[in-house]
C-alpha cells in the first residue's frame, strides 16, 4: 500500500517515496555523523562556527586538556569537518564549510527545545 499524504483540502493523496541513495553516499553520511558524535566535537564545532581557533584557544575556552583537544581535532580533519593552516608555530583551525556547523546547531536547538 503507497503512503500517503493530505493536501491542503485535507483529501489524501499518494507520496512518492524518496528516491534511495547510493549506499556509498549513506556510508560517508554516517560517517561524518559519527564524527560528529561526540560532545567535545560539538563544543569544538561550535567555537570554530564563531571564528578560526589554535589549540591553546580551544583548551582555554573548553576546559579540556591539549592532548585531548588534539586527539579530537584529528578526528574532525580525518572526516573533513575541519582544516588547519600552519601561522607560525601555531596551526589556526578552521570548519570545512558551514553545513557542518548547521548539523551541529540544528542538534543544539532541537535538543534545548525540549529542555
Amino acid at each position: 500500500m503507497p503512503a500517503t499524504a493530505h493536501d491542503h483540502a485535507g483529501a489524501l493523496c499518494p507520496v512518492e517515496p524518496p528516491p534511495l541513495l547510493p549506499p556509498r553516499t549513506l556510508t560517508a553520511a554516517g560517517d561524518l555523523l559519527r564524527a560528529l558524535a561526540a560532545p567535545v566535537r560539538i563544543a569544538i564545532v561550535l567555537q570554530l562556527r564563531e571564528s578560526p581557533r589554535c589549540v591553546h584557544d580551544l583548551v582555554d575556552a573548553l576546559g579540556v586538556t591539549q592532548p585531548l583537544i588534539s586527539q579530537h581535532l584529528r578526528v574532525l580533519k580525518s572526516a573533513g569537518v575541519v582544516e588547519g593552516e600552519r601561522k607560525g608555530r601555531e596551526v589556526l583551525y578552521t570548519l570545512v564549510d558551514d553545513h557542518l556547523a548547521h548539523i551541529v546547531v540544528d542538534a543544539v536547538a532541537h535538543v534545548q527545545e525540549d529542555a
